[in-house]
């Protein structure tokens, strides 16, 4: 499966960024307008259908690059933080009560879901900060 690395990776990055991208329209028309659509079942299974993608990838990847959770400190950071990013997306979707808290929690998951991918770029646990650690 090794031989197969850059188009694994490539469809993992294209799926990172469909799924952010997914995410920030339907959590910006669902929470700050008020819209319907984000929550109709046909925009909800494009949505579960990139993330099964995403992870799927992520997970042959883990295995090609023999890279774990919880051995490796970076993807251990990525899996908690994505751990984070449900949860948030999950109050600012479904269980928050008031537009003012949906939108905190949209807000939230999306500076977590930067935080994942510059974990991710730099392999780093500390992400965009690793810099400033070193």
């Amino acid at each position: 499966m090794e031989e197969f690395y850059p188009q694994i990776r490539t469809v993992h990055i294209w799926a990172v960024s469909a799924s952010g991208l997914l995410f920030a329209l339907r959590g910006g028309a669902f929470t700050l307008l008020g819209a319907g659509w984000p929550k109709a079942l046909p925009v909800r299974l494009l949505s579960w259908t990139v993330d099964t993608i995403l992870l799927t990838a992520a997970l042959m990847l883990m295995t090609v690059v023999r890279q774990y959770p919880f051995v490796d400190h970076w993807l251990t950071v990525k899996v908690t933080l994505l751990v984070v990013y449900i949860g948030l997306g999950t109050q600012a979707f479904s269980m928050a009560r008031s537009r003012r808290a949906r939108i905190g929690f949209w807000v939230a998951a999306l500076m977590v879901f930067g935080f994942i991918v510059t974990v991710a770029r730099a392999h780093n646990p500390l992400g965009l900060f690793a810099g400033v650690a070193g």
